[in-house]
């Protein structure tokens, strides 16, 4: 009979201890570690194994990856062009967000291709998933489904049925008998995982598997787990709001930050074609405090709208709300406003919002951010159809992004007629068709153009 110790794992990264302590001394993470019992592995004769096979780099034959199309073109440019054979796919995301109905669409999808899909389920009945089925529509019978947890058995189903796809929902509901651990613990997801990966690998399957996330919004388990798979997923958005936004945050088989957006309907989820015109819906005329700027999301141009409210204040310190935006750079923004432009800011309160909801942390945002928190002071619509971008240092200088023609076609695209640019951006550009660029060097310029 082995023998067992009781070691110690950190939630959050994975660290082992042999001891109990308060903080992580990887992370430094607090009250993050859990006690878990591990067999002792016994000091007898060595297994032989194969030797490695050694080979030069020249010598290995090229071959272009073998990619299949998800039938859902957002999904498609997330991934960088389609599911790679053999690859291991993690999507995480809040619960209620939609993670099993977008894996249940792609499956629809291949099925219906002919492909031989295998859904496991190990939160949801065989029932529950056909009534969630039923509002998608028809499916193929090429889609298998099972309920099962034991790692052990899932191994039997994909070695035995040699499906093309697999999806695993979801990997904390795994257990491995040979781990001593609760399903879900640092353990018995880290065992789950590399598992699935070798047969992922050895099998040339694709597996996709559902992860849960933290309060803070990160995949639940160690941190090794994002560094096993080959691509990570987070599906983001607000579970009352309508849309739903699909970003990668790494993938080894394409560009990183890409995203994909959908639309969540009884039916399931609707993809978005137009992002920029989805997200500037309803957008108020002749507000003061409103701006549109263009973010890149990726290698794709999304415009949105900025909003700033500039009221005077009620208390002693003034307050500073930012939605969607990092709060730090707003106040640093505001900084060199009240510095650069003697705008008295320091006894009014502001609230800067990003509307539809998303998250930006792109420093092209910051013209925007001022020009908005201008308007709102000085009660100053500005104009429908002008868009800005440009980093704005600390000495209220605009400084260049990257780019710019991308987002320049965007606006043009979209219908709209100015176009607020670093002063470099204007110098390099060629001619602009349809959209006036105007070039500015300084803060004070761009106020002057609104």
């Amino acid at each position: 009979m082995a023998k067992k110790k009781t070691v110690y794992f950190c939630q959050n990264c994975g660290y082992e201890s042999t001891k109990w302590v308060g903080q992580c001394p990887a992370c430094k993470e607090w009250n993050s570690m859990v006690e878990e019992v591990v067999p002792v592995s016994g000091q007898g004769r060595k297994k032989e194994r194969p030797s490695t096979r050694v080979m030069a780099l020249t010598d290995i034959p090229e071959g272009e990856e073998k990619r299949t199309q998800t039938g859902l073109s957002e999904l498609d440019r997330v991934l960088g062009g389609g599911i790679v054979q053999g690859s291991l796919v993690l999507v995480g995301g809040d619960p209620g967000i939609g993670k099993s109905t977008l894996l249940l669409q792609v499956c629809q999808k291949l099925s219906a291709a002919g492909k031989k899909i295998l859904y496991i389920s190990g939160e949801e009945s065989l029932h529950q998933i056909r009534l969630r089925a039923n509002r998608m529509g028809t499916f193929s019978s090429s889609l298998y489904l099972a309920c099962e947890t034991n790692l052990e058995a899932v191994r039997e189903l994909i070695e035995g049925g040699r499906p093309h796809m697999v999806v695993i929902d979801s990997i904390q509901t795994m257990y491995s008998e040979e781990v001593n651990s609760a399903p879900g613990s640092v353990s018995q997801v880290r065992e789950s995982t590399n598992i699935l990966m070798q047969l992922a690998k050895g099998l040339d399957v694709s597996v996709f598997i559902v992860g849960h996330v933290t309060k803070e919004g990160t995949v639940a388990g160690p941190r090794v787990l994002e560094h096993m798979v080959d691509t990570v997923l987070y599906f983001e958005g607000d579970r009352h709001a309508s849309y739903r936004i699909l970003r990668g945050v790494k993938n080894r088989f394409g560009s990183t930050n890409e995203i994909g957006v959908f639309e969540m309907r009884r039916e399931g989820l609707i993809q978005v074609e137009n992002p920029s015109e989805f997200m500037l819906s309803g957008r108020a005329e002749m507000a003061s405090g409103s701006v549109v700027v263009c973010a890149m999301e990726g290698t794709r141009p999304v415009l949105l709208e900025i909003q700033a409210l500039v009221c005077r204040t009620n208390f002693g310190m003034p307050r500073r709300t930012a939605a969607g935006l990092d709060y730090n750079r707003v106040n640093l923004l505001m900084a060199v406003l009240e510095k650069r432009m003697n705008l008295p800011l320091s006894g009014y309160d502001a609230y800067v919002n990003i509307a539809g909801g998303i998250r930006l942390n792109e420093p092209a945002a910051d013209l925007g951010i001022v020009l908005s928190v201008f308007s709102s002071y000085k009660n100053l619509p500005i104009p429908e159809k002008t868009v800005a971008f440009g980093e704005v240092g600390l000495g209220g200088e605009v400084r260049s992004v990257t780019m710019p023609e991308q987002r320049i076609q965007e606006a043009k695209k979209l219908g709209f007629q100015t176009c607020i640019v670093p002063w470099v951006v204007k110098q390099s550009l060629g001619e602009t068709d349809g959209i006036e660029v105007i070039g500015v060097k300084h803060i004070r310029e761009a106020v002057d153009v609104i």
